[in-house]
């Protein structure tokens, strides 16, 4: 009986999966895709699409990179890669534990890939599965429906190869920085390399990790031989070192401003309206992010 359900289940699913609208996708390179996610906050107007999510078409198979957050987001990108290549999929790559680039993954199990993420990945899925399983029911109600969270098979623990056939992809683990999972992909053909949310572009990068050490991976990062960056959030950039110079910018004075408020005595509310204040207007959801990364930030410096 539990076994006629599952398999009714998974037909469900599937029958879904062949009726999803394919999402927009915009060709970076030689078989390389990107669907750009929309400009929303997780909490407030999220749909469940605001990252940026992939795929890579390479002789042998397919590598994809990130999947959305939600079943049904990954429907319809697995609808849009349907649309270009019959070639297995491979890999599916996440670059970071949030809720947003992960809770997709779901719509591929049947494609039986590798789930490849930071050796980290699996032990924070796991810590932020109730809590990230019950806000998103919350914020997407039946738009959530079929989501799961699908943990790595194959991990990075400082560097991985993986070979789609003409093209090989390098990824890269890195320490705490926007989070404590994050995981760069390189593409070997096109030299196109693919931050997560290392980098934001346009939108306020959002902190859930070490500032500090984000600031030292931006550095890092400036030495990838890169023609051209995927970002997590925003839109390609072939200046992506001018990109990433942005973003550690405002980290930068974030971290001092906020170290200059607990110096002075004044409390976190107080430094939620004036840390980073310079960079209001070079950032989009600049009001309700940069709150955010003050609350975050401020308990973690007051005990330095």
């Amino acid at each position: 009986m539990i076994k006629t359900l599952i398999s009714l289940f998974a037909l469900i699913l599937f029958a879904g999966s062949a009726l999803a609208t394919p999402l927009a996708i915009e060709q970076a390179g030689p078989g390389i895709y990107v669907h750009h996610g929309v400009l929303e906050d997780l909490a407030e107007g999220y749909h469940g699409d605001i990252c940026n999510v992939s795929f890579i078409v390479g002789s042998k198979g397919i590598a994809v990179i990130d999947t959305g957050g939600s079943f049904n987001t990954g429907q319809q990108l697995h609808e849009a890669i349907r649309k270009i290549s019959p070639l297995p999929i491979l890999y599916v790559i996440n670059t970071h534990v949030h809720p947003d680039h992960i809770f997709g993954n779901a719509a591929f199990v049947q494609d039986k890939p590798a789930f490849v993420g930071h050796a980290r990945l699996a032990d924070a899925m796991e810590r932020h599965r109730e809590t990230y399983m019950r806000i998103n029911q919350t914020w997407l109600g039946d738009g959530f429906a079929g989501s799961e969270i699908i943990k790595p098979t194959q991990v990075v623990q400082d560097s991985l190869e993986l070979d789609l056939g003409d093209r090989k992809l390098q990824l890269t683990a890195y320490p705490a920085a926007h989070t404590n999972t994050d995981v760069t992909v390189l593409d070997s053909k096109t030299s196109t390399l693919w931050t997560g949310d290392l980098l934001f572009v346009e939108r306020t990068p959002s902190i859930d990790g070490d500032i500090k050490g984000w600031i030292d991976v931006i550095s890092k990062l400036k030495t990838v031989p890169a023609m051209q960056a995927v970002p997590g959030h925003g839109p390609v950039v072939k200046a992506w070192q001018t990109a990433l110079d942005n973003e550690q910018r405002y980290l930068s004075i974030l971290l001092n401003d906020i170290r200059a408020s607990i110096k002075k005595g004044e409390v976190m509310e107080s430094a939620m309206g004036t840390a980073a204040a310079s960079e209001k207007d070079k950032w989009a959801l600049f009001s309700i992010i940069n709150r955010r990364n003050v609350n975050t930030v401020y308990p973690a410096l007051e005990w330095e």
